[in-house]
Parts: structure tokens; C-alpha cells; sequence
């Protein structure tokens, strides 16, 4: 958690916002969720404009078993 914390707080303190599906979010907040929901799988989107990355998306990934 202290690692993906520290990562987006640097993106966060560039002025890149986060969103957590699909609503604005923080950096503390995206860390302890993901680390809550550890048997769940996140998608990060990056969203760039004229080649700056200026937004982090975390989506939940549906997982499907497989038989």
C-alpha cells in the first residue's frame, strides 16, 4: 500500500487527478481501497491530452473463472 501510495501521490502533487470508478479521488484513498479489495483486479488508464498525462483512472476488472 506505502508503494502505490507514494507513486500516486507524486502524480498527484504534478496536478494529474485520480479517479476511482469513475469518480474524482485521491491518492490516500485509491491506496487503502486497492489494498482493501486485494482479490479484486484494478485497470489503470492513463489519459493524456496533446501528450501530458494529466489523468489516472482505476477501474475494477471483472475476473471470470476459469474451468
Amino acid at each position: 500500500m506505502q508503494k502505490l501510495y507514494l507513486e500516486l501521490a507524486s502524480l498527484e502533487n504534478r496536478g494529474i487527478t485520480i479517479w476511482l470508478e469513475g469518480y474524482p479521488s485521491n491518492s490516500q484513498s485509491v491506496a487503502s481501497q486497492l489494498s482493501v479489495r486485494e482479490g479484486s483486479a484494478y485497470m489503470r488508464d492513463y489519459i493524456f491530452d496533446e501528450g501530458v498525462l494529466k489523468e489516472i483512472h482505476f477501474d475494477k476488472v471483472d475476473r471470470q473463472d476459469e474451468s
